[in-house]
């Protein structure tokens, strides 16, 4: 210490001979050996110890920051995408410069925000200190997230896909009207509501055949993610009576990835046709071969079924086929002939407009007209014609081709899911009757 104030006496004494010639370099220089002599540190401490700072570089875009840095706070502004909205909009909403949109959209995944959807949402991490973009995230489902994080004076980007959670659910239902008023009171999603009678839809009428009493019970999944549920997901089992006669369906996934539902045994639910090639209907007109035509007046034969809907209605091929004619004429206005092997043809007429044209192979279901009122038609409905070796028949009563069953080579692996899947299912359905009576004892 006092070798310390030795040298201090000493580098003082030469400042003030310094400061007393008046140059302004002799006092600078004078001041820096009075600042060094002012040092209490050791003589070896800048030799022996590396000087070093912590720099807070997030005022410039591009510094590596991330989210979860302890020396950052941040503040999350988030914006819910509206119609007519871009991302210059909505980032200018959220306080960002122009530079950090211009980088953004350079990023490789920046073509995703191109097209934003009304309900998506964005989340900005703003630098509390600077008010710079730190991390933007654009949501664009729970199940697909986008990630822009600053780096290097650009943004990194990533895609996010989050696999949800799936639970089996159980629920059961009666019917008093309608399978869907018994589908809503059951709190099933209109979506599970269509899906179930489009399972049972080949074996069961659900506008005609229905009878209050009817019941069902299905096993299904819902899909979560972070404790909130997402939706539904598919049917993996169900049963339908109707009418004292119960029928039981199971998913099955082959070896090809390729799902659909079977009966215990093994048939495909999905049979070679459906009963009708349109959703939403009624029946003006039955299969009647001593009808009188409402616009001629004379008795005709009406061999099919008028399906009155509205206008616009798409309707379907009931087979897989191939277009034999697609055309207009007077009488049938636009309508479309599909056969169906060597054995059945079906017929679609008054049509507002075709989708397919003649030689065109089609599907089951896929979409091939849609109603209309053309030809000798008094309002927008469809005629439908079930043909058999050439011979008219009732498209509602006649009898369907046999579905398909489950190859050989799968047939051990299908028992063992679907014996699984029907047990759990009779398990709830017993567990749902003893809580019933249970109640009714109370």
């Amino acid at each position: 210490m006092r070798g310390w104030q030795q040298q201090y006496s000493a580098l003082r004494a030469l400042m003030i001979k310094l400061i007393s010639k008046r140059s302004p370099m002799l006092i600078a220089v004078a001041a820096f050996l009075l600042a060094i002599a002012c040092d209490p540190r050791p003589e070896n401490y800048y030799t022996n110890n590396t000087l070093s700072e912590t720099l807070d570089l997030g005022n410039q875009i591009g510094t590596d920051t991330s989210i979860d840095s302890p020396t950052i706070d941040l503040i999350w502004k988030t914006q819910t995408v509206s119609s007519g909205d871009n991302l210059s909009n909505i980032a200018q909403r959220a306080g960002l410069s122009a530079q950090e949109v211009y980088l953004i959209s350079r990023s490789k995944q920046g073509k995703s925000l191109r097209n934003l959807f009304p309900g998506e949402v964005i989340r900005f991490a703003i630098n509390s200190i600077n008010g710079d973009l730190v991390e933007m995230q654009y949501e664009k489902s729970p199940l697909e997230v986008y990630t822009f994080t600053a780096q290097d004076n650009r943004f990194i980007s990533k895609r996010i896909i989050r696999e949800p959670e799936i639970i089996t659910s159980f629920r059961k239902g009666q019917i008093d009207q309608s399978l869907y008023l018994a589908g809503k009171k059951a709190q099933l999603p209109d979506k599970t509501v269509m899906e179930l009678a489009n399972i049972f839809g080949w074996d069961i009428d659900f506008v005609f055949d229905i009878r209050a009493g009817d019941s069902f019970s299905l096993l299904f999944e819902e899909q979560y993610i972070d404790g909130q549920r997402l939706g539904t997901g598919n049917i993996l089992a169900a049963s339908f009576t109707n009418r004292g006669k119960t029928y039981d369906a199971v998913r099955y996934t082959n070896k090809n990835g390729q799902a659909s539902y079977y009966t215990p045994d093994g048939l495909s639910m999905r049979k070679a046709f459906l009963r009708t090639p349109l959703d939403i209907f009624r029946i003006s007109s039955g299969f009647n071969l001593r009808r009188k035509h409402p616009i001629h007046k004379k008795i005709k034969a009406h061999r099919g079924v008028d399906y009155a809907a509205p206008k616009g209605t798409p309707v379907y091929a009931s087979g897989d086929g191939r277009v034999i004619e697609a055309g207009y004429s007077r009488a049938n206005g636009n309508y479309i002939f599909i056969q169906h092997g060597q054995t059945y043809t079906t017929k679609y007429l008054h049509l507002s407009r075709k989708n397919v044209r003649t030689g065109q192979t089609v599907t089951q279901r896929q979409e091939i007209g849609k109603v209309g009122a053309t030809g000798y038609a008094t309002g927008p409905h469809l005629h439908y014609e079930f043909l058999v070796n050439g011979v008219h028949q009732n498209p509602r009563t006649v009898a369907l081709p046999k579905a398909n069953p489950i190859p050989a080579s799968e047939k051990e692996r299908f028992t063992e899911i679907v014996t699984a899947l029907f047990n759990q299912l009779a398990e709830n359905q017993q567990a749902d009757k003893l809580a019933m009576q249970s109640m009714d004892t109370e």
